[in-house]
């Protein structure tokens, strides 16, 4: 993997993008000189439309972005491939025929697009008929060895069996006397020279995987392995870069004392990230207002009661406020008490069900954005009576409120809803992962991918 900006990003991601760059820049060269033979037009050099090829393939790779063309899913499927390219290149497009209009001029032809379209979508699906029998080779995994026969290697095993897997695990070594899980695990006893192993074996990672590391940290075994120039990895830190999240069966405050995470640089990242937040919270309310206005009517002749919910919820460092969204439950919704949302929950309403499957009812908190009380990327905020609940059951839960709660965040966009503890648990390794390693760039990230989670009502109930 490819570490941009304190994510990781796979190297099979990095290619397949780099790749589909060119092509889309290509495409767009092609349409236009086809274009322009067919209205007799003498071509001009090629540098007096690099501008012009640079925005349609920045505009497309945005979208495909946004609509997980670059997914797990995407890559293991190119039926799912294919389906997303054609709405990425169509949102693509028509926001490029948006922008020509806006600026007045004519960078994009309407009857260049046309074609762009269609030869884009052919050389990208061409692109992953030819490489998607590399992408999921030995030449782009990782070779492990895992240094340990325990639980925590049976799951990295489990781990490196899913398709999107990066790694591919060459051999595990018991460390201790006890029974291992891993049966095939050899004993350390049975190895003479580890350092030659690992060099014998081509392996690029160790990954220490031992259940009890007291008295057992074999440091002069990984010394060695270190200076042969092999990267030597600690199991939290392993799954964190593997699955995107911090694994809590695993975190103890040391790890988290001193892995990389919370630095000084986030200054900058908080500063620019405001900026960030008044601009576009602004923009938004402005855009929304007469959605906001149309659908503030309909929920009000839907169902009795008032058009906004308003609801205390807690914010940055623990402090409770006021969030305010379109109403889409009955007034009456929890006159037992708070309890969590359900699947087909019999308390929304029927104007509701819709705004809450295109997160409409959403769009007022752009004011508590403007105000600072939250931001759009972010956990998502709950209620004191839940929090005060997970905060017993759950260890670190408050670590989640290091940073501002959001209207979208890496926990929404990479897991469905959930209402229940366990779901709790599962969003909490999500949450705490973006409050560790948050820049600008996870936040672009996120905010493109929310549009997939809107598009195909992922997590919505």
């Amino acid at each position: 993997m490819i570490r941009l900006f304190k994510h990781y990003i796979p190297h099979a991601v990095i290619l397949l993008w780099l790749v589909d760059a060119i092509l889309l820049v290509g495409a767009n060269e092609l349409s236009w000189q086809l274009r322009a033979s067919q209205i007799g037009m003498e071509p001009a050099a090629l540098s007096t439309r690099l501008a012009a090829h640079s925005g349609f393939a920045l505009m497309i790779l945005l979208a495909m972005t946004a609509v997980g063309v670059y997914g797990s899913d995407a890559l293991r499927s190119l039926r799912f491939a294919g389906a997303r390219i054609l709405v990425a290149i169509s949102l693509g497009v028509i926001a490029l025929a948006f922008v020509d209009f806006l600026l007045g001029g004519q960078t994009f032809w309407r009857s260049t697009l046309a074609y762009a379209m269609g030869l884009a979508i052919v050389l990208l699906m061409l692109n992953r008929v030819l490489l998607g029998s590399l992408l999921g080779t030995a030449a782009f995994r990782r070779r492990v060895l895992v240094l340990g026969a325990g639980n925590r290697a049976e799951r990295l095993r489990q781990l490196s069996h899913r398709p999107e897997a990066g790694f591919a695990i060459v051999g595990y070594v018991a460390m201790g006397e006890a029974a291992p899980a891993v049966e095939e695990a050899i004993a350390r006893g049975a190895i003479h020279n580890l350092t030659r192993y690992v060099e014998n074996l081509g392996v690029s990672e160790v990954v220490l995987a031992l259940e009890e590391r007291r008295n057992a940290l074999p440091l002069k075994d990984l010394l060695r392995i270190k200076t042969a120039g092999v990267h030597v990895n600690e199991f939290s830190s392993f799954l964190e870069r593997e699955t995107g999240r911090v694994d809590l069966d695993t975190l103890n405050p040391s790890w988290l004392i001193f892995s990389d995470g919370f630095s000084s640089g986030r200054m900058l990242s908080s500063a620019s990230k405001r900026v960030f937040d008044v601009a576009a919270s602004a923009l938004l309310l402005v855009l929304t207002a007469p959605l906001i206005v149309i659908f503030a009517v309909l929920v009000k002749l839907d169902s009795k009661g008032p058009a906004f919910f308003r609801q205390t919820r807690v914010g940055l460092f623990g402090q409770n406020y006021e969030c305010v969204k379109l109403r889409s439950m009955r007034t009456d919704a929890e006159a037992d008490g708070a309890q969590w949302a359900t699947e087909d929950d019999p308390r929304v309403t029927r104007i509701g069900r819709f705004i809450r499957k295109v997160r409409i009812d959403e769009l007022p908190q752009a004011w508590s954005v403007l105000k600072g009380q939250m931001s759009f990327v972010g956990p998502r905020p709950e209620r004191p009576e839940f929090v005060a609940d997970l905060e017993e059951q759950l260890p670190y839960y408050a670590e989640r409120h290091m940073v501002k709660p959001g209207i979208t965040g890496w926990a929404q966009v990479n897991y469905p809803y959930g209402a229940s503890i366990e779901d709790s648990r599962n969003k909490l390794e999500y949450d705490l992962y973006y409050a560790k390693n948050y820049t600008p760039f996870l936040d672009l990230l996120i905010i493109l991918q929310t549009l997939r989670v809107v598009l195909w009502h992922e997590g919505a109930r």
